[in-house]
């Protein structure tokens, strides 16, 4: 989503030097004719849906790609090198207006293109003009002390302190324009201002700077806030999603929906005494953050049954894990920036290696250029040949970037590449020679080469960037 210029990175890696190079000397892959099935979806039986099919035709599935140190060592370059990421811990005591207004006006940009709502109404001058009037930057002090917060529940993140879902065109209610990301509980944020009403905070995150409603953050010290996804013992949640016990007796951590990789230290409670009205003998006892009455941040113990999707540390980064994480997925409905309590294709991908520890920029227009990850890069002038050279050498967990979309390797049958991604879309040739959309519209298994981004160019004539997740 929100795909930028791929050819501004510095970094760049040769292609015999990027992934593998003797593999890429390889004859291109000539794809097996595709048969289409009943289903309308291009190369695609049921046992393609089995994630134990795709883990089977691994050379090394369970061999550790990278180890917990290595990983480490890549998160901390990550954070260091690449502009997209924001590490709060080198962010000043004190923020000065530029800074901050910096940080807004680089995503709160008045839309210039005509917008329509839901029912396909034009949106009004006069609503545009309320939302940037929202912005409060006006108010925005000469210095002010950072303050810092932990996110409390899955909240979206917005382009403008509204809810209000506009759309390119009439007719098209899945992509919302204001939609940015969504941040999960225990995500520590630096909060920077307040939108007119007071209604909304403009915060800033590990991966990005938006506008969250006020009362998903609870505002707490320094050290407290950014401590907290330090603490130990843990439990990482290695299911699509999880959910904490329900409890009358304390409301705001009840069927709290916890995603793929969120990591929730254990609470220093007995184990032997009742927790939130129920023995906790079956559950782990999490230590969730909570906002007060008068908006400062608080704990609170809840349930997380031991019988959900959850380990007590990161997941080993293996081919079989990537390939089970991924399909855990299967199926769920495409949401831009997280919307439909979903995932977009680049939140699809970082969700699945963050459950391995691994961090990834939000956007697929970062992720595809991080100078902090290996990547072959592609130009306008690059041509087929090269591309499919590369298609080729494609191994299990490759991340193959086109413009505003990731899809990620899952293994061949025939010779052709398979992808699971999380798309809005999906379309081939058929053999009347018309391109035919799949309406795919959530995360999917699909043959790499046979799909059309239109009827002259394939995706693999698209590719930008492919990005290898390895030492």
């Amino acid at each position: 989503m929100r795909f930028k210029n791929l050819h501004a990175a510095a970094f760049v890696l040769t292609l015999l030097g990027g992934l593998n190079g003797p593999t890429l000397a390889r004859e291109a892959v000539v794809p097996s004719p595709v048969a289409v099935p009943a289903s309308g979806v291009i190369g695609i039986e049921p046992a393609h849906l089995s994630p134990e099919f795709w883990v089977a035709r691994a050379e090394r599935p369970d061999a550790v790609v990278m180890d917990r140190a290595t990983i480490a060592a890549q998160n901390a370059k990550l954070m260091q090198v690449d502009d997209s990421m924001h590490d709060l811990h080198q962010i000043p005591a004190t923020l000065t207006r530029a800074q901050v207004k910096a940080w807004i006006e680089d995503l709160s940009q008045r839309p210039t293109k005509p917008l329509f709502d839901v029912d396909g109404n034009a949106i009004p001058t006069a609503t545009l003009d309320g939302v940037v009037d929202a912005l409060n930057l006006d108010a925005v002090p000469e210095t002010q002390p950072t303050r810092y917060g932990l996110v409390v529940h899955r909240a979206p993140l917005r382009t403008f302190p509204t809810l209000l879902r506009v759309f390119s065109s009439r007719g098209d209610t899945d992509i919302d324009r204001f939609q940015e990301n969504a941040l999960f509980p225990g995500t520590p944020v630096v909060i920077t201002h307040a939108s007119r009403d007071g209604g909304w905070l403009f915060v800033v995150s590990p991966r990005y700077a938006a506008w969250i409603e006020k009362h998903h953050v609870a505002e707490g010290p320094q050290d407290v806030v950014l401590g907290y996804a330090e603490r130990t013992p843990y439990r990482i949640v290695t299911g699509a999603k999880a959910e904490t016990v329900y409890t009358r007796e304390r409301p705001q951590v009840s069927e709290l929906q916890l995603d793929m990789g969120v990591r929730v230290p254990l609470a220093a409670v007995p184990t032997n005494a009742p927790v939130n009205g129920q023995h906790p003998y079956t559950s782990w006892i999490l230590e969730l953050p909570v906002r007060r009455d008068d908006g400062t941040l608080g704990f609170a113990p809840a349930l997380l049954q031991k019988n959900t999707d959850n380990t007590d540390d990161y997941l080993p980064l293996t081919q079989a894990n990537l390939i089970r994480q991924a399909f855990k997925f299967l199926g769920e409905r495409y949401g831009w920036g997280h919307d439909y309590n979903g995932r977009d294709c680049s939140g699809f991908v970082s969700e699945v290696y963050r459950s391995m520890g691994v961090e990834l920029p939000r956007n697929t227009s970062d992720q595809s250029v991080s100078p902090a990850l290996n990547r072959i890069p592609f130009s306008a002038t690059d041509g087929r040949e090269k591309r499919m050279a590369a298609v080729a050498a494609l191994q299990v967990g490759d991340l193959i970037y086109i413009p505003g979309h990731v899809m990620m390797m899952i293994g061949r049958i025939d010779g052709v590449p398979y992808v699971i991604h999380d798309t809005n879309g999906g379309s081939y040739l058929g053999a009347d020679g018309q391109l035919h959309s799949m309406h795919l519209n959530g995360v999917s298994v699909t043959p790499l080469t046979p799909l059309q981004f239109n009827t002259t160019q394939t995706y693999v004539d698209r590719i930008t960037n492919i990005v290898r997740i390895r030492p």
